[in-house]
Parts: structure tokens; sequence; C-alpha cells
């Protein structure tokens, strides 16, 4: 549904966290249903909140920085990456290695660093717009 390996990992997760957040109120009469049900849903939330925010340059920008191998690409991504996180708390550079590094959902990563995970988004678009900034994306 998700079409991207990475995403059906995540919502896999968020899955199963579904299951033990509810796990009290949950009918254990047919767990395969239930569980395709509360995937099933959780691809389709996906789905609708990527129409609403669809993937701009500034993450595709993002991803590629945190993904740099050579020692020329890292040593550029790294003055980058300074300039950025200069201007923003210092909890933000964790909340981005986290989600975009790390690879932690927006929940996992709003649980580490005690922030909502309507902070945590608001701060990643907050380092992204200032990325676009810095970049001219």
């Amino acid at each position: 549904m998700l079409r991207d390996e990475a995403q059906a990992v995540d919502a896999m997760q968020d899955t199963f966290v579904q299951v033990l957040r509810y796990k009290a109120s949950l009918d254990d009469q047919a767990p395969g249903s239930l569980l395709y049900r509360i995937a099933t849903n959780v691809c389709l939330n996906r789905i609708r909140s990527r129409a609403r925010r669809p993937e701009d340059a500034a993450e595709d920008l993002l991803v590629r920085i945190a993904d740099q191998r050579d020692d020329e690409g890292r040593i550029g991504a790294g003055r980058v990456l300074d300039r950025l996180f200069s201007r923003f708390q210092t909890s933000t550079r964790t909340i981005a290695m986290l989600h975009l590094v790390d690879g932690l959902t927006l929940e996992e990563v709003a649980a580490e660093v005690g922030l909502s995970v309507s902070g945590v988004r608001k701060r990643l678009r907050s380092l992204k717009a200032g990325l676009a900034e810095l970049e001219g994306v």
C-alpha cells in the first residue's frame, strides 16, 4: 500500500505499538484479522498524511545529508548542518538524528525527547524550512 519498504517497516512497527497500547480493550478472537485491520488503518492514515503534506525538496535534502558516505561529502554536509543547527535548540539536533538517521518513528522520538508528536513534527518542519532557506531550495 505504501510503495516504500522503509515506510512499510515503520507502519508495521506502528501496528504493533497500537496493539500494545490498546491490548486491554482488544478482542483476541481473530488475531490475524485484527492485525490486518490495524495495519490497513495505519497505512491508510500514512497515505492520507502524505497527501496533506507531500514530500518536499528539503526532506530529500535532509535524507541525502544524513546518508553521506565519502569524506568530502561528510565534510560539506557537516558545514551545512553546523550552520543549520546553530539556528535551533540543541534538542532539535537530537530529534533530527533519532528520526532521520536512526529511523525512529515520530511517536518514538516524541517519547525519547519528552515532546508531543506534534511538537516533534513542528521542530522537523522548522528544520526543513531552515535547510531550504540555507540551500535556496
